[in-house]
Formats: C-alpha cells, sequence, structure tokens
C-alpha cells in the first residue's frame, strides 16, 4: 500500500501508518522472532515514505520491545509472539503525545522510588556529581537566573545513582518535554525557588546518609506545589 506524501504535521499518522504496514509484514511473511526485516531502504521504497520515516517508525517499535535493532547487522522480530505483538500494536497507535500533567505525574511517581534507591546504592563518587548538581543549582538561583534545568540535571544525579536503569531511562525519557512546558505552564512560581535549595540540601543529606524513609519524605515535601498542579489540592 503506497502511503503518499502528507505534510509535517501529519508525521504522526505516516509513523502509524508505517507501523501498520510493519506488523502486516510480520504477519504476512510468518516472521519468527529473530527473523530479519527489510533494510530501511526497501521499506521505504515499498510504502513511498522516506527512510527517516521508516526510521522512526522502527524506533518506537524498538522503543517498546516488538523489534530489535543490532548495529552494522538490522532490525529483527523481538521474541515476544505475534498475538503479544499485534495486541501491543494496537495499544501502541492509541498512544497519544503524553500531555504536561501526565510527565510531571509520572516523575513523581519515579522520583519518589528513585530517591529511596538512591539512599540505599548511592557511592562516594555518586555523591560528589548530586552535590556538583547541587551547588550550580543554588548559584544560578541565587544569582537571580533560570535554573529549572540545573533543577533537574539535579534529580537526574539522583536518578543515576539510584541503580536501576530502566527507573533511570525513564527519567531522561521525560525530562526534556518537562524542562521544555515548565516555564509555560507557570508550575513553581520564582519565590519557590530559594526554599527549593534548602530542600535539595536537605535530600542530599539524607542520600549521604542513607536515611531512606526521611529522603523519600523529603522529596514529597519537595513535590508540594507539583502535587497541587497534578490533583488540584489546596
Amino acid at each position: 500500500m503506497k502511503l503518499g506524501v502528507l505534510s509535517k504535521s501529519d508525521n504522526e499518522e505516516i509513523h502509524n501508518q508505517i507501523i501498520v504496514q510493519i506488523a502486516e509484514l510480520i504477519n504476512v511473511k510468518n516472521l519468527e522472532p529473530g527473523d530479519k526485516l527489510p533494510s530501511e531502504r526497501m521499506l521505504s521504497e515499498k510504502l513511498d515514505v522516506s527512510r527517516s520515516a521508516v526510521r522512526e517508525a522502527i524506533n518506537k517499535l524498538v522503543f517498546y520491545g516488538l523489534l530489535k535493532s543490532i548495529p552494522q547487522s538490522g532490525t529483527f522480530v523481538a521474541n515476544i509472539g505475534v498475538t503479544a505483538m499485534n495486541g501491543m500494536v494496537e495499544y501502541i497507535l492509541g498512544l497519544g503525545d503524553p500531555d504536561f500533567k501526565s510527565l510531571v505525574e509520572t516523575r513523581i511517581l519515579l522520583e519518589l522510588k528513585i530517591v529511596k534507591l538512591a539512599s540505599l546504592r548511592r557511592t562516594e563518587e555518586d555523591l560528589v556529581n548530586i552535590k556538583k548538581a547541587l551547588d550550580a543549582y543554588e548559584e544560578k538561583v541565587l544569582n537571580g537566573e533560570d535554573a529549572v534545568q540545573e533543577d533537574l540535571l539535579f534529580h537526574l544525579a539522583i536518578a543515576n545513582t539510584c541503580g536501576n536503569s530502566t527507573l533511570n531511562g525513564f527519567m531522561l525519557k521525560i525530562t526534556p518535554e518537562i524542562i521544555t512546558n515548565f516555564k509555560k505552564y507557570h508550575v513553581c512560581g520564582d519565590e519557590l525557588t530559594v526554599e527549593a535549595i534548602k530542600e535539595h540540601k536537605q535530600i542530599y543529606e539524607a542520600i549521604k546518609n542513607r536515611e531512606t524513609q526521611k529522603a523519600r519524605e523529603i522529596m514529597k515535601v519537595h513535590f508540594k506545589t507539583l502535587y497541587q498542579y497534578c490533583y488540584n489540592i489546596k
């Protein structure tokens, strides 16, 4: 089936159509786990779309574990079974872009677990990295500069300490979108940043002292404004 040429605003639609076509190819050809897909060039020609569009669709399927990409070798069907794959494709196609509130809510849920793990697993090197991020944030705030990026880098330093690459990966995934939209939605006022320095320092000390429950409680207090934003709490 030819997809034709779509405008830039139709990127999501074209990616979804490519995903459907790849799933149909796997079904029609009875491809088994470990079987190799046609190259990006061949799929691009077959579907009459750009190679970049094919690449984006494949990357999405790789992200969700339906395909495996091996450098210099190609793209292969993952070992999950055709029934599961077809069901997952349906759910993937139904996903929209996450709204900002969903991203913030996800961040809260992740970080309350992450900070406890970081308190348990931190090394001396981890503490150095967290402190470096903390100092960079404090410097920006005290100079009256926008410190949203430094704030999130402090939290990413904690995520990198938790010893769970999946949790850390989720944080890395959602952080760019949060940075982009933080000011747009006026989540935190400038008057809260000095108080945030104090909370950051308390979080750091709790992690340093391996006080897992205290670290979680301070993080929860730190997220008070985010809770209010997500759940309309007064």
